[in-house]
């Protein structure tokens, strides 16, 4: 028979007690689950493979309670009570994704993320899948300095601030709610409702006109990058665009604006993130900040040596700033591949027209399968990154600046992706890969979720003193 495991944490239930099962016999009193609305296909079928205990018969559980804070020996365990273990996990944690790209047209008729549609999160994918919240991302593309540039560019980027709040607040407020603060994660999750929260990619946009900062810390957003791919007039990128006329570093680090959009960003509440600057630009915004930062989506160059990845230099700095990295699962920042198969991909993407993940989105049905069809032959022939390449990453960082600096990020339809977590869908699969490398309960759940929460939290609190000291 397999082995059922009663957790101690909330959502699990007493070993012998569950939804139809008391020591009254089915119909009796039992323990609802606090996440009753969550009964993904992929829980329910792992659900079936397990032959008894805690989840599939009424009798009592024969292992042993498990701590929260034990790890358990997994070479004693089998795949499908790994699995059952990672099941109960995922459903008492809060998962928190932080960086989901969506379209400048997202939350209307041509994208409803109420919808199950052809993007790699919506709703209820989210639900299937058992991500609570998601950091879904005001991001445009570097451009060119000039004030018809950054203004129009800002004009759009508002679009998809209004967006994500049309969708909590218009189109799906019993299904999600809209978070400002920590404490908001956690009571409309308590709510049995999926959460969202803004997060910013690139402060370009906003020109140097710094009071925008706070117009968009207004309309939700919780961090902001002061970069992307290119330097701006706020620092130094990791990633140049000789397009835009980069050769080399700018300023060395963030420029004398830049440290003030930092210092903004503090008296607000507003998390500084790492991700795509320079390393030189990333340690002098730790040195900076008055606050713990985050880096949203980059995972460790120590694994894959690129720019945009984080150095073990920068990770260190992190640990004593008392920040959190999410690594994130986009293949080419995961595990290296041969040459020959990214050849194989541009030739696809030259033949389909597709530069930039707007022309794939923008892709029709046919083409859009025709797409699909032949990058799943190179995948089949270049085996693809998966989400056990992906853990490497957190394993890293937790053994180089340990288990309070890192969480998880997807990158979806952002280039992320890996095989097992290919959508919000298949989020399942990153607990069970935490459970297999033998982490604990506590432990994912601070790698999901409580990590970030602290920084919030602390992020927060900074904002506060900084008020009260006379800086609002």
């Amino acid at each position: 028979m397999a082995r059922g495991f009663a957790l101690n944490a909330p959502g699990a239930y007493p070993a012998g007690n569950h939804p139809g099962c008391s020591p009254d016999g089915p119909g009796g009193p039992m323990r609802p689950s606090v996440r009753p609305m969550f009964r993904s296909p992929v829980a329910l079928a792992l659900t079936a493979l397990v032959g008894g205990g805690l989840l599939t018969g009424c009798q009592e559980a024969d292992t042993p309670q498990l701590d929260e804070l034990e790890r358990p020996d997994v070479s004693q365990m089998t795949e499908d009570e790994i699995q059952e273990r990672a099941r109960q996990i995922h459903e008492s944690v809060i998962t928190m994704d932080t960086h989901i790209d969506i379209p400048f047209n997202f939350a209307t008729d041509e994208v409803d993320p109420g919808e199950r549609g052809r993007f790699q999160n919506d709703l209820p994918k989210m639900r299937e899948g058992g991500l609570d919240a998601g950091f879904f991302i005001a991001y445009h593309g570097q451009g060119e300095r000039t004030p018809e540039a950054t203004e129009e560019a800002w004009d759009r980027v508002l679009q998809k601030y209004h967006g994500v709040r049309r969708m909590a607040y218009e189109l799906y407020p019993e299904e999600i709610g809209f978070a400002y603060t920590a404490d908001d994660v956690e009571r409309i999750h308590g709510e049995g409702r999926l959460v969202a929260l803004i997060g910013m990619e690139n402060l370009w946009p906003i020109g140097e006109d710094l009071s925008r900062i706070e117009e968009v810390f207004d309309l939700g957003a919780r961090y902001i990058s002061v970069t992307h791919n290119g330097h701006n007039q706020f620092g130094d990128a990791a990633v140049e665009r000789a397009n835009l006329g980069d050769d080399g570093p700018e300023w060395g680090g963030l420029s004398p604006l830049g440290e003030e959009a930092i210092d903004e960003m503090n008296r607000l509440g507003i998390m500084v993130d790492l991700s795509h600057l320079a390393e030189s630009t990333a340690l002098d915004a730790i040195e900076r900040s008055r606050a713990p930062v985050l880096g949203s989506h980059s995972s460790v160059r120590g694994i894959v040596d690129i720019p945009r990845n984080i150095s073990d230099e920068t990770l260190l700095a992190v640990r004593e700033n008392g920040g959190v990295i999410h690594p994130t699962a986009l293949g080419s920042f995961v595990r290296q591949q041969p040459p020959e198969r990214g050849e194989r991909i541009a030739e696809i993407r030259e033949e389909f027209g597709v530069g930039s993940q707007a022309d794939l989105q923008a892709l029709s049905d046919e083409d859009r399968a025709a797409y699909d069809e032949a990058m799943a032959a190179v995948e089949e022939e270049f085996p693809p990154v998966n989400v056990a390449d992906f853990i490497d990453h957190v394993d890293y960082i937790v053994d180089l600046i340990g288990i309070d600096h890192v969480g998880i990020s997807s990158d979806f339809d952002g280039g992320g992706g890996v095989e097992g977590w290919m959508d919000s869908s298949e989020t399942l699969n990153v607990t069970i890969e935490l459970v297999r490398r033998g982490y604990s309960e506590a432990e994912i759940r601070q790698i999901w979720g409580g990590n970030l929460l602290r920084v919030m939290r602390e992020v927060e609190q900074v904002a506060a003193e900084i008020q009260a000291e006379g800086g609002s």
